[in-house]
């Protein structure tokens, strides 16, 4: 008996490349458990939904299963990349088709995220919205001050005289507490 007919799940590429050669539907159903994550979430911040983000997957699945079942398929990367490239193309053309700016896809098609890359997006991502939450949680006026300083670039001056400081000192040992608050939230999450 083969590992594909013992297990219900299938976690390892080789698995699942196996398991499309022989048909098996277990394969399809880890390699949308997988990988659409990813995809759909590459699609939702590139202006698509989740609609576009089944349709470009499926065409992806339908290349991979194009590609194993003529026999002469060779995996030279993660399973992952692969789908998440192709994904990636297939996305970037159909942007182009709808009229979302110039993207010249070329600079993409000879380029295979790595896994770690996407791993690494990703959890930025996830840090950038744990750091919009603490933010929001954070309250005035530190919440103005460090946009002011960090997004806006406003000088220490700048910032005294908006709030009303006496001088830039106290504006500087107000920013550090509101830094330090926001450290607090941020890792208390």
């Amino acid at each position: 008996m083969s590992k594909i007919s013992k297990s219900n799940k299938l976690e390892n590429d080789e698995q699942i490349i196996a398991g499309i050669k022989s048909g098996s539907s277990i394969a399809l159903d880890a390699i949308y458990e997988l990988y659409y994550p990813s995809i759909a979430h590459m699609i939702s911040q590139n202006n698509g939904g989740e609609d576009e983000a089944k349709d470009i997957f499926q065409e992806a699945v339908i290349v991979l299963y194009d590609k194993v079942s003529k026999g002469n398929f060779e995996l030279s990367s993660k399973l992952k990349t692969y789908l998440y490239s192709i994904c990636r193309r297939l996305w970037l053309k159909q942007l182009n088709r709808a009229g979302f700016g110039s993207v010249d896809i070329r600079s993409y098609e000879d380029s295979l995220p790595d896994n770690d890359d996407i791993e690494r997006h990703q959890e930025l991502d996830k840090k950038f919205e744990q750091m919009e939450h603490a933010m929001s949680l954070l309250g005035e006026p530190c919440k103005t001050i460090l946009h002011d300083f960090y997004i806006q670039n406003h000088s220490m001056q700048e910032i005294c005289e908006k709030f009303g400081y006496t001088n830039t000192d106290n504006a500087k040992t107000q920013k550090y507490k509101c830094l330090q608050r926001l450290k607090k939230l941020f890792f208390m999450q």
